[in-house]
């Protein structure tokens, strides 16, 4: 018998009702737990919202668009194709995971690897939901808004075109995807329920995860750690990089982690927010599945290099400075 996600999730729901009772207990009598609960709950409840609009958009269009509607508006030169594909992104909210399986079939059309790269990179880092959630997670921070969009959509442009020049067609080979959720079932209704419903699992996994490890950051780093990072932001900048690669949170939900990190300046949480939905290990995994352990191996490296340098100049440029 196949054990579906529905059914482990709705286990772990009737755990948590069964242990309620002596969980709550052990919560009362810690206050570092009662800490670490408040930040999880903060951070989750906020997100939510956000992810359940981002499936079931992410639903829509897996139902209702034609990657090969997409590859006809595309321009016959390639790096105007490049510009155009970044700014699809910004049509088409959902989460990293289903942009994959879009960007699979657009290459089956014959769309070119830097223009599908650069789709692939801006639609789950500068779609409205993404940039509504960021503007919530960061109130009065608006700069926060503009730096991400800038660094992310900087990111797509410089990889499609970095691609463009040095990348190989055999680089990029289209596998037969495992979990291609976008093409199940047979009537619209099906495969809209069928992306939402994994889209919404696969997501809320790795949020929970995200706020789990954000209340932990609070609870069991010393505040002394994070003022000694402060002090240095180059290294708070590379820390926070690779935290976003290691904790591969959703797109539409790593605003509010970032945002619980209030210890730390906005520059390396933004630098944060600009790495996370462009490469990391949920990521790495799908695009090697989907395209190949070798594309995978060239794309993950420059992709991190590149959305590090993109994301911190432009915090500096829309932030004021490394603040």
């Amino acid at each position: 018998m196949r054990v579906s996600s529905t059914y482990v999730l709705a286990a772990l729901v009737v755990l948590g009702v069964a242990c309620h009772g002596p969980l709550e207990r052990a919560a009362a009598s810690s206050a570092r737990l009662q800490t670490a609960v408040t930040i999880f709950a903060g951070v989750f409840v906020q997100a939510v919202p956000f992810l359940a609009l981002g499936v079931t958009v992410s639903g829509a269009i897996a139902a209702f668009v034609s990657p090969a509607l997409l590859r006809k508006v595309l321009p016959r030169n390639e790096t105007a194709a490049i510009g155009v594909a970044g700014l699809a992104g910004m049509a088409l909210p959902g989460c990293e995971c289903g942009v994959v399986p879009v960007a699979r079939r657009l290459t089956d059309q014959g769309a070119p690897g830097s223009v599908v790269l650069a789709f692939m990179l801006s639609a789950p880092a500068i779609n409205p939901v993404v940039l509504i959630a960021t503007a919530v997670a960061f109130p009065g921070e608006p700069g926060m808004v503009v730096a991400r969009f800038t660094g992310s959509l900087a990111t797509a442009f410089t990889m499609g075109l970095l691609w463009s020049r040095i990348g190989r067609p055999g680089w990029l080979l289209p596998r037969a995807a495992r979990h291609d959720h976008c093409a199940t079932g047979h009537s619209r209704w099906q495969i809209f329920t069928e992306t939402a419903r994994h889209d919404l699992l696969q997501a809320s996994a790795f949020l929970v995860l995200g706020a789990v490890a954000a209340a932990a950051l609070h609870v069991l780093v010393p505040p002394s750690w994070y003022e000694h990072l402060a002090g240095q932001v180059a290294t708070a900048i590379l820390v926070m990089a690779v935290l976003a690669i290691v904790l591969a949170l959703c797109s539409e939900a790593d605003a509010f982690v970032a945002a619980s990190m209030s210890a730390l300046p906005l520059l390396p949480r933004l630098v944060f927010l600009v790495v996370g939905p462009a490469v990391d290990v949920k990521l790495f995994a799908m695009q090697a599945g989907t395209f190949g352990r070798q594309f995978a191996l060239r794309f993950a490296p420059l992709t991190f290099a590149v959305a590090l340098v993109c994301g911190t100049i432009a915090g500096l440029a829309c932030l004021g400075g490394a603040r």
